[in-house]
């Protein structure tokens, strides 16, 4: 008998304004699923999940969540006022009877100060303690929004491998297709208003996606010509001269209706980049490079030629340099030491991963238009900027909306419409996949895959990388750059491992053969001795462990006849079942006893 699900949402409804985002959403939740949530930007995403996560209400629908199950939500944009440290933040997030300690070992492994304070963090910084607070707890129910923004590549890694083992639900939004693939095994799609399920990983979604789409486009089609026959017969037909028959009259009525209410698939953004003339055939040649910020060295001797046509990836650790890097590379800094020479008519476009070309008060047009002209070339095509608006997915009505009204996703694409929309021959791109929906990074992908100069490109993404770049430029350490032939998949198989952590700062991988809690804790400042409750612990844990064993060798003894299963199919998987259980719960008994029993040593010896 299958277990009772965690989380139900059936039905859900949701508007805003006056436009309806959900119009019948559901997706349940078992034990241990593990569920992308997938659609295009706008979809409705980030709602459906915090109406999961119990934060916002929808107009109509129900959710259901299992008594004493517990759910633990992370947001886009984290909010860590009200503490006076990292670690405080961390630790708040926590219920009676958990683990302490975890939220000590995740500050570690994402890289976190624990006794900084949230005002002083950067964007990436609260995100990754706001990532520790979501996991310390161990809940049971995971609801994650986008996870690996502002990560570096070291720690989605980690994080990946962190999440692999998870033993509770996961249900994951994500625009990193690595991460998804490797982490789901179902996806709920969310496509005009309402979910669809596929009970398979993401690596099969998109396939099945375009045959819904497919199997939609061939149904309309075949209601679009019963209607001409429909029309035929009214006007032709034999029955039709002498009375009409008002059944089939309502009835082609009803089919244009429905003809007309069709909706089809979200529109996709349709990019085009503006070539200018062609550069030189040398692009970019370093000789030599090395430059410093104060002790922090950005590069090192570095030498490097770029030609016209490569797509050169920058991968690094956060704080390795990479933007620095490009800007000493495109004569934006003069190096300390060495020399940068840029080929003839270079014309470059730039993408930032701040958007800070993008001024809060500007309204769309102004943003893609300056000056407030009504036309923009792009292609070698004059295009009024309302049209060029709608290639990226604004409505005309967004023409005057300021930017700072703008969600992520939507300054995303604004801030592509306006690199894009720039002459270039080298194009230059800062973490250009933040925000993006999937469906726009395919047509990025293909944008770049098409385009005549030169990619210079930042990114976190692997698989952007590997389907972009013909090289790339790793961050080895202090300054050492290197380059290898092909994408991130090429430069790991190259180098024998991914990008390293920068020293002191950066998650450093974890070592899934030795489990975490297994790890002697740091004892917390000012604590000289067990508390009572983990005195208990110490002294119960080994009777506990040892009737677990007992209770265990009792079904492996049972499961070890080979009639069971003939006879009685039933209790063999009850008793299968139960047995996975019960080893799963001595397995978590014996790591903490084993963490009091070291943390016990370590006091003693200490004292």
């Amino acid at each position: 008998m299958a277990a009772p699900p965690l989380l139900t949402l059936a039905g859900i409804q949701l508007t805003f304004g006056a436009t309806p985002l959900l119009t019948g959403a559901d997706m349940i939740v078992g034990p241990g699923e593990r569920i992308g949530l997938v659609g295009r930007n706008g979809s409705g995403k980030s709602s459906f999940l915090k109406i999961a996560a119990g934060l916002i209400e929808a107009d109509a629908g129900e959710r259901f969540a299992h008594p004493g199950a517990t759910v633990r939500y992370l947001p886009q944009e984290p909010d860590l006022a009200g503490h006076a440290s990292v670690i405080e933040y961390v630790r708040a997030g926590l219920t009676p009877g958990d683990d302490a300690y975890r939220a000590d070992y995740l500050c570690q492994h994402l890289g976190l100060d624990p006794e900084a304070a949230p005002s002083k963090l950067s964007g990436g910084e609260a995100r990754r303690a706001a990532l520790a607070r979501t996991l310390a707890p161990q809940p049971d129910v995971l609801l994650l929004d986008e996870p690996t923004n502002h990560l570096d590549l070291p720690a989605i890694e980690w994080l990946e491998d962190e999440l692999k083992g998870w033993r509770g639900a996961l249900v994951l939004i994500s625009h990193d297709r690595r991460f998804l693939e490797t982490l789901t095994r179902a996806v709920v799609w969310i496509d005009r208003g309402i979910t669809r399920r596929l009970d398979k990983g993401f690596s099969r979604f998109e396939a099945w996606r375009d045959e819904v789409f497919a199997a939609e486009e061939a149904e309309r089609h075949k209601l679009a010509r019963q209607i001409e026959r429909e029309e035929h017969w009214m006007r032709y037909g034999v029955t039709a001269r002498r009375t009409r028959n008002m059944r089939r009259v309502g009835e082609l009525q009803d089919m244009k209706a429905q003809l007309k209410a069709w909706r089809g698939p979200q529109g996709a953004a349709a990019m085009a980049l503006s070539e200018a003339e062609r550069s030189g055939k040398l692009v970019i040649e370093a000789e030599g490079l090395t430059h410093s910020f104060g002790e922090r060295v950005i590069a090192k001797d570095l030498s490097l030629r770029i030609a016209r046509g490569d797509r050169l990836a920058l991968i690094g650790p956060n704080g390795a340099g990479k933007t620095t890097l490009i800007r000493l590379l495109t004569g934006q800094l003069t190096p300390a030491e060495g020399a940068v020479r840029l080929g003839a008519n270079l014309d470059i476009a730039a993408l930032d991963q701040n958007r800070a070309a993008l001024k809060p008060e500007w309204s769309v047009a102004e943003a893609i238009a300056p000056g407030g002209g009504e036309r923009v070339e792009v292609g070698g095509s004059v295009k009024h900027v309302a049209a060029y608006m709608k290639d990226f997915l604004f409505q005309p009505e967004q023409a005057r909306t300021p930017v700072r009204a703008l969600s992520g996703g939507e300054r995303a694409r604004l801030m592509l419409a306006r690199a894009l929309a720039l002459p270039s021959n080298l194009l230059v791109l800062d973490e250009p996949t933040n925000d993006l929906d999937l469906e726009t990074l395919d047509l990025l992908e293909g944008l770049i895959a098409d385009y005549a100069g030169t990619v210079i490109l930042v990114s976190h993404d692997r698989d952007f990388i590997d389907r972009t770049a013909t090289a790339t430029l790793a961050y080895e350490s202090d300054g050492v750059w290197r380059l290898y032939a092909g994408g991130y998949s090429d430069m790991t198989a190259q180098r024998g491992a991914g990008v390293a952590a920068r020293k002191g700062e950066a998650p450093a991988r974890q070592d899934k053969s030795a489990s975490p809690p297994a790890r002697a804790p740091e004892r917390p400042q000012g604590r000289a001795k067990l508390s009572f409750k983990d005195k208990h612990a110490l002294e119960t844990l080994p009777g506990e462990i040892e009737a677990l064993g007992e209770r265990i060798a009792a079904l492996e003894a049972e499961l070890a006849d080979p009639a069971l299963f003939t006879r009685d199919p039933a209790r063999f998987n009850a008793a299968s079942a139960e047995l996975a259980g019960l080893s799963d719960e001595r397995a978590a008994k014996e790591d903490r006893w084993l963490e009091l029993e070291m943390l016990r040593e370590e006091m003693e010896g200490g004292g």
